[in-house]
């Protein structure tokens, strides 16, 4: 399965390929069109590597937080929440490489109360400024047990574009697919003081199904 905001760039990608493929074997010398031709391969099977999807199986305990990308976790620190939960709260980043899934699922259920766009830099994503300073969305969510969750997507030196098809008012639910960001970048989920968090730097992370935390009463 591949990503449905992938299947233009993956188009466009093979298309070009073969045209270039094509008018190489009609114009030029037989010895250096298979190092072309390996070439065009290899870049396309990358563009169309990146955008695969698979499916994931999230556990059922709605008290879980789920990691919302594939990674790694590369820093957990204690922050004062100022953009919608309001408190003393846990920042759990998650770094993707290229060659990670970019797929962003949901990591936990509610009502998505809060969205917002920020357009900003480009720092490498395993910087901890990135969080403040890149390209980045942030989403609010409030739990039906009443707990306030922050989640955020954030571009990365390659990655050029965050994508998400949710909204305010929306109703999440934890492990589905909200949207993808292109290339490496980074997730941060904030997370309040009566959460257990079951992660420490340097754990990888599987989208939908790899546990962040524990809702804790």
């Amino acid at each position: 399965m591949f990503a449905r905001e992938g299947y233009f760039t993956m188009g466009l990608f093979t298309v070009v390929s073969l045209v270039i493929g094509y008018f190489a074997w009609y114009f030029l010398d037989h010895w250096i069109i298979y190092p072309i031709w390996i070439v065009l391969a290899t870049l396309t099977g990358i563009i169309i590597f990146f955008f695969r999807d698979p499916d994931r199986n999230p556990p059922d305990d709605p008290s879980l937080i789920i990691s919302p990308a594939d990674g790694k976790v590369v820093l957990i620190k204690e922050i004062e929440e100022e953009v919608y939960m309001n408190c003393k709260a846990t920042q759990i980043s998650i770094f993707l490489s290229p060659l990670n899934v970019h797929v962003n699922r949901n990591p936990v259920s509610g009502v998505l109360e809060y969205v917002k766009y920020h357009p900003g830099e480009y720092l490498m994503a395993w910087n901890e400024h990135s969080s403040e300073l890149n390209e980045r969305a942030d989403f609010g969510v409030l739990h039906p047990s009443g707990t306030k969750f922050l989640f955020r997507q954030i571009t990365g030196f390659l990655a050029r574009r965050i994508v998400y098809n949710i909204s305010e008012g929306n109703q999440l639910k934890a492990g589905e697919r909200f949207g993808i960001m292109k290339f490496g970048s980074r997730m941060d989920v904030v997370v309040p003081a009566n959460v257990d968090i079951q992660v420490k730097e340097g754990d990888t992370t599987r989208a939908g199904e790899s546990i962040l935390g524990k809702i804790i009463e």
